[in-house]
């Protein structure tokens, strides 16, 4: 009876290869427990018994585990998203009705507006706030717009 358990295995191998649920790979190792169990028994209701229990206690105890491992908690902003959230440095006069502007973020030059529709002066600080085609917008109230920045976070 040893072979049934061990072929039911295999299937469930190769079936988990398939899927990505990660979820019948542990009846494949309750199959082999049953298997195991069939060396000593020759009874069936023992085996399935043994198959089930033990499938069960592989997915629910490990459950946990799996899903600290596949745990995607933070998300990585990369390209021009990288600078959201950082203080920059007005270089050319932020002016909404010539749409001109520029400032300076971690070495890298950047065509700006005002979230606000306000004229910022140059060499004040700013705080981006996101990216709107390839301009930055921002805003010169960085202690009070850091925190709206952060309830966009949450938001999304």
């Amino acid at each position: 009876m040893w072979y049934i358990w061990l072929i039911l295995a295999g299937i469930f191998m190769i079936v988990e290869i398939m899927t990505v649920g990660f979820l019948i790979f542990w009846l494949g190792l309750g199959s082999l427990c049953a298997m195991v169990t069939s060396f000593f028994t020759d009874n069936i209701i023992i085996q399935a018994t043994v198959f089930v229990v033990t499938s069960t206690l592989f997915i629910f105890c490990t459950r946990p585990f799996v899903k600290k491992l596949t745990k995607k908690d933070k998300i990585v902003v990369t390209n021009a998203f990288a600078i959201v959230g950082k203080k920059a440095i007005v270089l050319k006069d932020i002016n909404p009705t010539d749409g001109t502007g520029q400032i300076k973020v971690d070495g890298q030059v950047w065509s700006a507006k005002c979230e606000e529709g306000k004229i910022i002066s140059k060499d004040s600080e700013v705080l981006i706030l996101a990216i709107d085609g390839v301009k930055a917008v921002v805003t010169d109230k960085c202690s009070k717009s850091s925190n709206k920045l952060e309830e966009k976070e949450n938001v999304k």
